[in-house]
């Protein structure tokens, strides 16, 4: 007969074996089988990715706020904050009552959405939360609306600003972006905009466009053969202020464009994000060092204002398609949108365009080349489609722009008078006084 003790060794043996068993087939099973997290874990991340990707981008409306506030003069710095969170209050309850519908209502392969209010339907097969994504929508409106901002500075009145940023959040934008990531026509046609070169910084520019066009120059700005005065009286405010701005701009990049890739729960998502992460940041850092050198060559100083906007050329132009590059082709990709913004910006102003910041050169010109550069490494496009695109959302939004501008100048008044001008719109528009009065 077995002892207890000799028992209890037999059992300890089975025990032994019977584990070493049950781990063999969970190993073998699970070597065997897809790795991906289930429906609500991709769900749970795909929401955290949208909401940290937000986050990320609002902070680009300060980053706006203290690049225009440094461009401009003394007398108009805090016109532009009253402009930029007026303007992101403004843009964010319209896209709310009905420009997220406008955009995502649209009929596959149609024009224009649903003038209805969002509302949630988030369910665990839908992979996000729905108020995840009106979050991070929603901030990419407020930043297209913001390229005007600066462009059309220290001359514009407020409140025919905030009507148009009303326009522009609920019809203008929605409508063209619609046309691609709502699934419209552009979207069944082939077109490709990955994180908006065009779909929301040309569309911005172009608005930008033509709203110096009807506005027309500061006066003063340019001498009578036709130079562009860039001394006093039209100073920068504050440059490191411009450099704050752009600093805050290019980190909020990581989230404009890595999380235009709307998903992080698998492991092929993750290492897309970290891609467009090294793609974008080696853009921007190409377009800051090729804007220094043109500028020092061409120039005979290196411009710090053109390094600041060589660095925003480049990312706006990466953004169009910030995967499939490799990083040398990003590279190049920013340096070459940092030479188009350097000669688009001498270019408006041999034509008396006053943008006060660079906005159109910056977001529009650039915005275009990388749009019409995605098929060099995206092989699902080509560039007669691209060129559609570009042709499609710049039209619609400078005629529509251009239209309501000229509309409130000649109704309610778009241009503070030359003696307000004088004054400061600081004083004129909005009753602050935040500098030293010189005789």
């Amino acid at each position: 007969s077995l002892t207890e003790e000799t028992m209890k060794k037999y059992l300890k043996k089975i025990n032994l074996i019977l584990l070493s068993f049950i781990t063999l087939l969970y190993v073998t099973s699970f070597a065997n089988a897809e790795t991906t997290i289930s429906a609500e874990g991709q769900y749970i991340f795909n929401t955290l990715g949208f909401y940290i990707g937000g986050v990320l981008v609002a902070f680009m409306a300060a980053g706006f706020c203290m690049l225009e506030s440094g461009l401009v003069t003394t007398k108009s710095v805090s016109t532009i904050a009253a402009k930029n969170i007026g303007k992101f209050a403004i843009c964010s309850l319209v896209f709310f009552f009905f420009g997220y519908n406008m955009a995502y209502g649209i009929p596959e392969g149609g024009y224009i959405g649903s003038f209805l209010m969002w509302g949630d339907s988030s369910t665990v097969d839908t992979g996000y939360s729905d108020h995840s994504d009106w979050f991070f929508q929603t901030m990419f409106v407020c930043a297209t609306v913001s390229i005007v901002s600066g462009a059309v500075a220290e001359r514009i009145k407020i409140w025919p600003f905030f009507i148009f940023a009303f326009l522009m959040s609920g019809f203008i934008y929605p409508i063209s972006m619609g046309w691609q990531w709502g699934g419209g026509w552009l979207a069944t046609s082939g077109f490709s905009d990955f994180a908006g070169s065009t779909l929301v910084h040309a569309c911005g520019g172009a608005a930008a466009l033509a709203g110096v066009m009807v506005l027309g120059a500061r006066d003063g700005r340019f001498t009578k053969s036709g130079e562009p005065k860039t001394l006093e009286p039209f100073a920068a405010s504050s440059i490191p202020l411009v450099t704050l701005g752009t600093f805050l701009l290019w980190f909020g990049w990581f989230g404009f464009n890595g999380f235009s890739q709307l998903a992080m729960g698998t492991f092929d998502d993750v290492n897309a994000i970290s891609k467009i992460a090294v793609n974008t940041h080696l853009a921007g850092a190409a377009g800051t060092v090729t804007a220094a050198v043109v500028s020092r060559l061409l120039g005979g100083k290196t411009d710090i204002i053109m390094m600041l906007n060589g660095a925003l050329a480049g990312l706006v132009a990466i953004t169009a398609e910030p995967l499939t590059p490799t990083p040398l082709i990003a590279i190049v990709i920013g340096a070459i949108g940092s030479i188009i913004m350097y000669f688009g910006t001498k270019f408006l102003e041999a034509r008396h365009l006053d943008d006060v910041v660079g906005a159109i050169p910056v977001h529009m010109f650039a915005g275009i080349f990388g749009t019409l550069a995605v098929p060099m490494t995206n092989p699902d496009t080509n560039f007669g489609t691209q060129f559609t695109g570009v042709i499609a959302v710049c039209l619609f939004s400078f005629i529509l722009s251009y239209i309501i501008f000229r509309i409130m100048k000649a109704s309610i008044g778009l241009r503070i008078s030359s003696g307000a001008e004088k004054l400061g719109t600081d004083v004129a528009e909005i009753g602050v006084r935040a500098y030293a009065i010189r005789d």
